[in-house]
């Protein structure tokens, strides 16, 4: 239940309290020493963001020697706390920031509309068919045995057989020329899209099955991903979500397309084998510009020039961290969210603490994104999986194409979390009307 707004009014009150014993406390006990305070603390994290950056654009001993700033920095700030007898200080103003910014939140959530995707009565399903991938997720459909559990609520389980050359999408079109009324997939990410495309294109609902490595797209539904058998539940007791589907070039996808660094380090072909090996042996050229195509990107009236990296992702991700990876509350906004890095530096690193505001990084949203670059094909990575297509790469999105069965009690639902905004809080901790604060929430929504 979101507060009130008498409620909000407190919590903003109590969020800029914070701030200020905060500061009071830093005046009080650090005296004249809170600004060398804060300064040592502010150097540490550009030390941490500067040899984050190097260990990965660097090799040999100057990786080494980055890696050990990285982890010598923080050290570095403790000691000279406890040196000054102001660890305990620091540790307090630290303590009340973060009441500040929990309370802050809170004061701004939303007291109007709903905050999850709506959801629509379930359809009456006679003959579900589900696609599972064996050896996914280091065999989950066996250990949770899906498909024992699958077939006695009724459904019938085909498994993908890569021996056979069995197409994932053949198997699904197959499905539903015999009779199929729901398609569903326990797999990851990549497999979800391609039978997401073939449901989406004949109007049947889709099933998601959490049976993947990581499962993105099951964890912004709302789905327990630590057990999978859970989002059968949805055959008997679910409802039904519309969500938007992307295509890349022609290629679906229910979470992102990545190009730029991260792609190429995916279509390694040691990759598969040892993923951190291959991506810290990658990365310093690629950083550094000496390998990899050159990019530049347009997603409505943003460019972005030669990003290193470049992200496209059905729906925007949150604002909260600074890549803008965390997680999507929606996914019908019939949009794309495009995400662009461009460090070249140590000092261009440590600015990405700066967040949205960081220099290196650019932030849009559009319907439609063209990523191009300085040869006639680019490795793309389509959901994870490593694609080379030719350029240029449009990228759309399909507002509300896909319907998505899920359970009706879902543990992984929640609400977005607001960007903080200072100058709204400061107003709601003022006491202003009812009329002017609910027509400033409108304004923000």
């Amino acid at each position: 239940m979101n507060p009130t707004l008498a409620q909000r009014r407190w919590l903003a009150r109590a969020s800029l309290a914070s701030i200020l014993v905060a500061g009071l406390t830093l005046g009080v006990f650090a005296g004249a020493r809170a600004i060398g305070l804060l300064a040592v603390g502010l150097v540490g994290l550009v030390l941490v963001a500067a040899g984050l950056w190097w260990s990965l654009a660097r090799q040999g001993t100057l990786r080494v020697l980055a890696v050990l700033l990285t982890l010598g920095a923080p050290v570095w700030v403790l000691v000279a706390y406890t040196r000054a007898h102001l660890t305990w200080v620091a540790v307090l103003a630290v303590a009340l920031w973060l009441v500040a910014v929990g309370t802050g939140r809170a004061a701004l959530a939303r007291d109007e509309g709903p905050a999850a995707m709506p959801e629509h009565p379930a359809p009456r399903v006679r003959r579900p068919v589900l696609i599972m991938n064996p050896r996914s997720g280091g065999g989950k459909v066996r250990r949770f045995e899906l498909r024992e559990r699958a077939e006695g609520l009724g459904a019938e389980v085909l498994l993908l057989e890569w021996r056979d050359g069995s197409d994932v999408a053949d198997m699904a079109r197959k499905a539903a020329a015999e009779g199929a009324d729901l398609l569903g997939v326990a797999g990851g990410d990549g497999t979800q899209a391609q039978v997401a495309e073939v449901a989406a294109a004949l109007g049947l609902p889709f099933l998601v099955i959490p049976a993947g490595t990581r499962n993105h797209f099951a964890l912004d539904l709302g789905l327990d991903r630590d057990d999978p058998a859970k989002a059968l539940d949805a055959l008997r007791d679910g409802v039904e979500l519309h969500v938007d589907l992307g295509s890349a070039g022609g290629l679906p996808f229910v979470n992102n397309v990545s190009f730029g660094a991260y792609a190429e380090v995916v279509a390694s072909p040691a990759y598969r084998d040892d993923k951190t090996r291959t991506a810290l042996r990658l990365l310093p050229d690629m950083l550094a510009g000496h390998e990899g195509p050159r990019l530049s990107a347009r997603a409505g009236r943003t460019v972005f020039a030669e990003p290193q990296a470049l992200l496209v992702s059905n729906n925007p991700y949150g604002t909260g961290d600074i890549a803008g990876l965390g997680r999507r509350s929606r996914m019908d906004g019939g949009e794309l969210g495009c995400v662009g890095v461009k460090v070249t530096s140590a000092a261009q690193a440590a600015g990405l603490l700066r967040g949205r505001r960081a220099t290196g990084l650019v932030r849009a949203t559009a319907t439609h994104v063209v990523v191009d670059a300085d040869q006639d094909r680019i490795q793309v990575g389509v959901d994870g999986e490593a694609i080379s297509l030719r350029v240029p790469v449009h990228c759309e999105v399909r507002p509300l194409a896909l319907r998505v069965l899920v359970p009706r009690h879902r543990p992984g639902v929640r609400r977005a979390r607001p960007l903080l905004d200072w100058r709204h809080i400061g107003r709601l901790a003022l006491g202003r009307s009812r009329r002017q604060g609910s027509e400033a929430d409108r304004r923000d929504h």
